[in-house]
């Protein structure tokens, strides 16, 4: 979800630019938003974090089947070769034991093929719900920004928590933190003005509760 902010981060400054019309005597006001602050202390984040988490745990569980499955096909396997390999079995039996083992050999290749089936399927469905999830968080926010400079005459607006594709600051000055011009805890309070009872909640006061 990192990648998420410094994405999102023209989108925001450009929304808010075109929202609010440039004041008549060509002054241009400047807010700043902590993006990542928001992004991630929305309670919908925490929540789709939570049922990808949850999903996750399924695949793993789903997974683990199969592998144990594996397992025991592998032993029978093992058993089978060394049976085959027994000096005293007839020719006749020799050779359905080896057929046997060619049997059970295909059998599992074809389990082999399937854990790694489901592992891209797994891979490629988290990945695909939490693209979905941020996407739809992301519209949720570029909402409050928008609502938020044009309420306070904002010309643009600047994601501080930016970075660059090599990991550095887009932001490398900034005194409008903590200012009027710092809308981040106003976003913030906006979007969770209607989150669930205890959506808010850290797993560690989630966990302090149940004691």
């Amino acid at each position: 979800m990192k990648r998420i902010v410094c994405a999102a981060a023209l989108l925001v400054g450009v929304l808010a630019a075109v929202s609010v019309p440039v004041q008549a005597q060509g002054q241009v006001r400047i807010a700043v938003v902590d993006l990542k602050k928001v992004f991630d202390g929305y309670w919908r984040t925490k929540q789709a974090d939570s049922q990808l988490k949850e999903r996750a745990a399924d695949f793993e569980k789903a997974r683990n089947g199969l592998i144990e499955d594996y397992k025991k096909a592998n032993e029978e396997f093992r058993t089978l070769l060394e049976s085959a390999q027994d000096p005293a079995l007839s020719a006749d039996e020799r050779e359905k034991r080896k057929k046997d083992l060619e049997k059970k050999q295909t059998d599992l290749r074809e389990q082999e093929a399937s854990i790694r089936t489901f592992d891209q399927n797994s891979r490629q469905a988290l990945a695909d719900q939490q693209g979905r999830m941020r996407e739809s968080v992301l519209r949720d926010i570029r909402g409050v920004v928008d609502e938020k400079a044009r309420a306070g005459g904002f010309n643009l607006v600047i994601d501080v928590a930016a970075t660059t594709v090599n990991q550095t600051p887009v932001v490398m000055y900034n005194t409008l933190a903590g200012t009027d011009s710092d809308i981040s805890d106003g976003v913030l309070t906006q979007l969770n003005l209607n989150a669930p009872p205890d959506a808010l909640k850290t797993n560690s006061t989630a966990a302090d509760d149940k004691k």
